[in-house]
């Protein structure tokens, strides 16, 4: 490796002002919320997608690794951190373009930097009716980032990658990545057809390190007439198993008119709600069961939550809901669905309150308006405070950033069966798991298709204590390995587990390695990244 000779070079291409090298570089670039640390020698900041060849041309020649990021807000996934020390970070959050529109069909391409607040400002000034594929990391995440990690949310295309209907990208040697039918039969096809021509090659470019996408295509989902969002709570924790089968019944019974049913345990939800009751906690460290109980009451949350999304026209939501009805009849208590309209009214009605109550209902209240936003494509921030419960005094700024903030935040997130027996018994591993490590067990199971759940299991715990930090990497650990006994296994992982995964050494990641051989011999994008 020639580093020093390759940053001179990288500054003639891009100035000196965006190679940052030595502690510049790790100052700006080393926060992470999950606690990690990574060596990083420097940072390209890329603005042009037309340098990214001659960049990597110059890694190439000095056989220096380099680790794209599009905005670095993968939190409790490493942030802004290389798999491996000593890779030098392309940062790509200054390609912001919207490269193009197509307003009556829907579909946009955007370059890395692009933010899900930049595509909903530039909906709402062209006033097009299309949703954006919001995330709970808020709206300064990047669009492309999330799709390659193949992420998802709860607006009607749920699975964001199957969004995905283009890509470019520049490969180790400098060379470009086009789709077949782009080449073959132009932009416009290409754009509008997901799976080209040939065999299907673009999905090579999600969680891997094969290239550096650098243009993403995505079709947008269109503003539905009506939305609305059901909730419900289940009053006892047995009800969970008849709860499974009647979501699985109702979302097999209105494809597409149900954009996701998100089920969270008391914990999680009132880890959203309640202030942490630092001043309750046992001698194990966790809050006692009294306790919970006690702030359920409270907070009227019940041992379990539901949270749905329903989308159409009017006539449409109006016969889901009577399809929702009747599949929770008998399972749920306390089943309302709600408009946009309706949180707002309700958040108006909680200002005029006094009293405790009225705070109480007022941000509950906020928070469910927010919600509605969310579920209604507009990117916002309803989801992050989550990440500050062990955190509350951190210093904020205008747009909240966990990893700068101070937050500890180490994401599990396995693929559970949507089967009754399935989902106890992944319940009864997470809280086992948890309060063994002294982390609260907080669990949401959020509906992929009609046959299964992705779980959030969000570890948080304090990040400047070195002892929490430490008691929350072992807890991550035990879960993915009692989580993989039990048929349990992530479907992304970060950055410090992605040499396990390695580990594992199965036909496709020896396949991958094959086909990595020939794109990158030297094993300079990425390395380590899902490999």
């Amino acid at each position: 490796m020639n580093l020093t000779t390759a940053l001179g070079e990288w500054q003639a291409i891009l100035g000196a002002s965006n190679v940052l090298q030595g502690d510049d570089a790790q100052a700006a670039y080393d926060k992470d919320a999950s606690g990690i640390k990574r060596r990083i020698p420097a940072a390209l900041r890329i603005h042009d997608a037309g340098v990214i060849p001659e960049v990597m041309r110059v890694a190439s020649r000095n056989k220096v690794a380099v680790y794209p990021i599009s905005t670095g807000r993968n939190w409790g996934y490493g942030t802004s951190l290389p798999v491996q020390d000593d890779c030098v970070i392309l940062d790509l959050s200054g390609m912001r373009k919207i490269v193009h529109f197509d307003a009556e069909l829907g579909v946009v391409t955007v370059e890395p930097g692009v933010t899900q607040a930049m595509l909903a400002e530039f909906l709402d000034k062209g006033n097009y009716p299309y949703l954006v594929p919001v995330t709970g990391g808020g709206p300064q995440c990047s669009l492309l980032g999330n799709a390659l990690e193949r992420g998802y949310g709860i607006t009607p295309y749920t699975d964001h990658f199957s969004a995905v209907t283009d890509i470019e990208a520049v490969l180790a040697d400098g060379t470009l990545y086009r789709t077949a039918l782009r080449e073959a039969g132009g932009d416009d096809l290409a754009r509008l057809f997901k799976w080209g021509l040939g065999a299907y090659s673009a999905g090579l470019f999600t969680q891997s390190g094969f290239g550096i996408v650098t243009r993403m295509t995505i079709a947008l989902a269109r503003r539905p007439e009506c939305v609305k969002v059901c909730f419900f709570s289940l009053k006892e924790d047995s009800l969970l198993e008849p709860a499974v089968e009647a979501i699985r019944a109702a979302i097999s019974r209105l494809p597409g008119t149900i954009g996701g049913i998100n089920l969270m345990n008391r914990h999680r939800v009132l880890a959203m709600s309640a202030p942490y009751p630092t001043d309750r906690i046992g001698a194990d460290g966790l809050i006692p069961d009294a306790v919970v109980q006690e702030l359920g009451r409270q907070y009227q949350v019940l041992p379990w939550t539901g949270f749905g999304t329903v989308y159409g026209t009017r006539r449409m939501v109006a016969a889901a809901q009577k399809e929702m009805k009747s599949a929770l009849a008998g399972i749920a208590s306390r089943l309302v669905f709600i408009s946009p309209g309706g949180a707002m009214a309700l958040s108006k009605l909680a200002r005029l309150l006094p009293g405790a109550a009225g705070q109480r209902l007022g941000s509950t209240s906020n928070t469910l308006a927010k919600a509605l936003e969310l579920v209604n494509g507009r990117p916002n921030e309803t989801a992050l405070p989550l990440a500050y419960w062990r955190n509350p005094n951190a210093p904020q700024g205008s747009a909240l950033d966990p990893s700068r903030d101070g937050c500890g935040l180490i994401w599990y997130a396995p693929l559970v069966p949507m089967r009754p027996g399935s989902v106890r018994a992944y319940a009864d591993m997470v809280k086992r798991v948890t309060v063994a490590h002294g982390i609260e067990p907080l669990i949401t199971f959020t509906s992929i298709s009609d046959k299964l759940f992705d779980s959030t299991v969000p570890i948080i715990f304090r990040r400047e204590d070195e002892h929490a930090v430490a008691r929350a990497t072992a807890c991550y650990e035990s879960l993915l390995q009692e989580g993989r006994v039990s048929g349990f296994f992530p479907y992304r992982v970060g950055v410090n587990t992605m040499p396990t995964i390695a580990g594992l050494q199965n036909d496709s990641l020896r396949f991958h390695a094959r086909l990595r051989q020939a794109v990158d011999p030297d094993n300079l994008l990425s390395p380590g990244r899902y490999q």
